[in-house]
């Protein structure tokens, strides 16, 4: 029973890969053409479904604004205080002039 599970499992991970590889923009397809995908999915079955994945699959969006900016990624925003803001200072100032008078 677990060797049937087993089979299904990577019957139904090949067919997606296989669909995902249909499916996908010739122009979007990574570091082979898409028909040398398509037939090192189909000869190579789950194998070829995995290398898909990792090698041929197009980045998501996501993942290639990281490697634009690195592989840190953007510095998340500190919080400013008050006194690092310019228009609360110039409010500030003209706050304090106000009461000078």
């Amino acid at each position: 029973m677990p060797s049937v599970l087993l089979g299904l499992a990577l019957l139904a991970f090949w067919l997606y890969c296989l669909f995902d590889l249909i499916t996908t923009p010739e122009e979007d397809v990574r570091n082979l053409p898409k028909f040398l995908w398509v037939l090192i999915v189909i000869l190579l079955v789950d194998l070829g479904g995995l290398l898909w994945l990792l090698l041929g699959r197009p980045l998501s969006e996501q993942t290639v604004q990281r490697q634009r900016l690195g592989r840190s990624g953007p510095r998340p925003s500190v919080p400013r205080g008050p006194d690092d803001d310019p228009d609360f200072l110039r409010d500030l100032d003209r706050r304090l002039r106000r009461e000078d008078d």
